[in-house]
């Protein structure tokens, strides 16, 4: 699965960070021009027209101020949407070791909630392991990594193939009923275009069974 590269994340948090600092420090510079000049000003000088100046100041750091607040907003968003997907991406890792484990150890498998309908141990370890590649799809499709189009593509070849037809009439349910509680947009949309994808498959014809994969000799 892909990794969430945190350190260009983290960069350019910091360098938003950075130059909001800088327009608000710009602006407080603006809005206290006024009271060094008073300081500064020799005796008989017109505070009308450094008043006048002062109005003008104001409004200007007004307007810097308010983009500087949006740029701190901005970053803060920024780096919730960060910190949101680095502990989506822990969680996922967590759980491609747990089903590796599993599919290593026989003993194991039978931890996992029971298929929809009883499998041979080798039917299992397919399901498991194109339940991961699924789960890596959707993780790139709701990241926008990959668009609708360049996923229904690959939906396609990949229900052309047996395994992946009994993955998803095993899991197709549990997906679609994942989705309906709750998630994204995209998180949404990609059961359902899976779901898809599988309909139009089956419709087109029948699926290539592992046997037929390879050939055994050169032709």
């Amino acid at each position: 699965m892909r990794r969430v590269q945190g350190d260009s994340g983290g960069g350019r948090s910091a360098r938003i960070v950075g130059w909001s600092a800088l327009v608000l420090a710009l602006g407080a510079g603006l809005l206290g021009t006024p009271f060094v000049l008073r300081a500064i000003a020799p005796d008989g000088v017109d505070w009308s027209e450094l008043s006048d100046v002062s109005q003008t100041y104001s409004a200007v750091s007004v307007l810097i101020s308010a983009a500087a607040l949006a740029g701190v907003v901005a970053s803060l968003v920024y780096q919730a949407r960060q910190t949101q997907t680095a502990q989506e991406e822990a969680s996922r890792s967590t759980h491609r070791e747990l089903v590796v484990l599993s599919l290593t150890d026989p003993v194991l498998q039978s931890c996992w909630e029971p298929p929809k309908e009883p499998v041979t141990p080798d039917e299992w370890r397919r399901l498991a392991f194109t339940n991961m590649i699924v789960t890596w799809w959707e993780n790139s499709f709701r990241l926008g990594h990959l668009t609708e189009e360049q996923l229904r593509l690959m939906l396609m070849e990949h229900f052309r193939g047996a395994p992946a037809r009994a993955h998803w009439a095993q899991a197709r349910e549990g997906w679609l009923q994942h989705a309906d509680a709750g998630g994204s947009r995209r998180a949404r949309r990609f059961p359902r275009l899976a779901d898809q994808c599988y309909l139009a498959a089956v419709e087109a014809g029948a699926a290539v069974h592992p046997e037929d994969y390879f050939r055994t000799e050169r032709a």
